[in-house]
């Protein structure tokens, strides 16, 4: 099936609904892959309406509705028993037009059932196969729609719940959606809507090839890297994810690039995750917003750890700029503090540089036996030699070439990521927006550090030098090298 033929027939089965488009979308998706969704929410929100379109999109399907109560029988879903079988002493039931006879079916309030129902249920939806009676029935069944309320907490229902691969929350429209509910929204509730031509239906040859191009596609590298990324935070998050479940994740994403005409799984696709391993929309929310923060940023160019490196440039740069060194005269004698000089009276400050030098020489030789020793100054800033600024500037350099190749990869990951929304079919509009926000986001951090490490080469260049201009050769012999 080619893309373009795919886009109209999810057009054709849209056409009526009011801010259903991705649910819709996930539901076919999931049939395409063999999977079942589950509908949360409210009554009276379209729920019905979605699974009735799904089972337009498929040619010669049997479709079957069912809403279970408490006081639900086997009968209603599975078929009346066969009096003739009953007279052979064989426990059978009539299934032709009932669940185990159908390619589509949407069972509204799955959870209402008692337990028998939901066991028996277990296996028709998991293996796609009924027992009746001593025989085992191969069913035709493509997918279930269900739809509830709200999921019970207890075992029955969880071991039920995992049989539904994509849970999709559905509210009643937004404000901004609300008066053209009013304008369409009895064209989707009398069903007159989406109907499918034959031509754009598929048919069972074209699931079976569809199916088969999405089992030879291999899940790359970096999506497997995401996965188990993402497996371990949510066992962080004490939420546990079947195996089982894993499994049918990466074949779903296999399925949507395959349907799509794509030879290979993007890391994109992975935003189709969330409605596969959280439970409820504020769960998924929080798997969408981790991967969104992820996608399409490298752990090497991850701004927090580059930040790091920077800062420590910079916290180099203010050390060696605030680094004082001893001080000498013009002669190349260490200065001796001011202090010290008044402590030995204002004759000892009349004397000249020469007379001071002596007599300080021999107050340092007196220190030596005993008395107090003179205090040198420290007042003059550290001076730098030329290979130790090239150092330091060329490992700017460096981190600078990597920015640039770490920001040249950036801008490629975000033009995949643009060439794949401008194709994409199932993708979710809101989680295509996060990862871009979040992809320009690292791209203005990038730029930052790149403006941050250039002023820290500069700060290094202008270091005070031990060659400028008036430092004489005698102080360059006592000068202790940075290099």
């Amino acid at each position: 099936m080619d893309r373009a033929r795919l886009a109209c027939l999810l057009d054709t089965l849209e056409a009526g609904l009011v801010e259903r488009r991705q649910t819709l979308r996930l539901c076919l998706l999931a049939a395409l892959a063999g999977e079942h969704t589950l509908l949360i929410g409210p009554p009276g929100t379209a729920k019905s309406a979605l699974a009735r379109r799904i089972h337009r999109a498929f040619r010669e399907a049997r479709y079957f509705e069912r809403l279970l109560t408490r006081f639900t029988v086997p009968e209603e879903l599975f078929g009346p028993l066969s009096i003739r079988a009953l007279e052979e002493d064989r426990y059978e039931r009539h299934v032709a037009g009932f669940l185990p006879d159908a390619a589509v079916a949407f069972i509204d309030e799955v959870f209402k059932a008692n337990s028998a129902i939901l066991n028996a249920l277990l296996t028709l939806l998991n293996e796609r196969e009924f027992d009746n009676g001593a025989g085992r029935l191969r069913c035709p069944l493509i997918s279930v729609i269900g739809a509830t309320n709200q999921v019970p907490e207890d075992e029955v229902a969880e071991a039920f719940f995992d049989r539904f691969l994509l849970r999709l929350s559905v509210g009643p429209v937004s404000d901004e959606g609300f008066r053209a509910l009013l304008r369409d929204g009895e064209m989707a509730e009398t069903g007159d809507g989406g109907h499918v031509p034959p031509t754009l239906q598929l048919g069972a040859t074209e699931r079976a090839t569809l199916q088969a191009a999405a089992a030879r596609l291999n899940l790359p590298a970096e999506v497997l890297d995401r996965l188990g990324e993402l497996r371990a935070w949510l066992a962080g998050e004490a939420h546990y994810v079947s195996d089982r479940r894993w499994v049918k994740v990466g074949q779903l994403l296999r399925m949507a690039a395959a349907s799509e005409g794509r030879a290979a799984v993007q890391e994109w696709d992975l935003g189709l995750v969330p409605f596969c391993v959280a439970a409820d929309a504020a769960g998924q929310q929080a798997v969408a917003d981790w991967l969104a923060a992820r996608l399409g940023v490298r752990e090497a160019f991850s701004p927090p750890r580059l930040t790091r490196v920077v800062e420590a440039f910079e916290a180099q740069l203010k050390a060696e700029r605030e680094a004082n060194d001893l001080d000498y005269d013009e002669a190349g004698r260490l200065r001796f503090s001011a202090v010290d000089v008044v402590a030995r009276g204002g004759a000892f400050a009349e004397q000249d540089a020469g007379t001071q030098a002596g007599a300080l020489a021999s107050e340092i030789g007196d220190a030596k036996g005993g008395s107090a020793a003179l205090r040198m100054t420290y007042a003059r800033k550290r001076r730098y030699g030329a290979l130790h600024i090239a150092a330091r500037t060329v490992q700017i350099d460096a981190l600078l070439a990597r920015l640039a190749a770490y920001r040249g990869e950036l801008d490629a990951r975000r033009q995949s990521l643009a060439g794949w929304s401008a194709q994409a079919v199932w993708a979710d509009c809101g989680f295509m927006a996060a990862a871009a926000q979040n992809l320009a986001g690292v791209a203005a951090a990038l730029a930052e550090l790149e403006r941050r490490a250039l002023a820290a080469r500069t700060g290094f260049e202008t270091l005070p030098r031990l060659d400028e201009p008036g430092l004489r050769p005698a102080a360059i012999e006592h000068e202790p090298l940075a290099d």
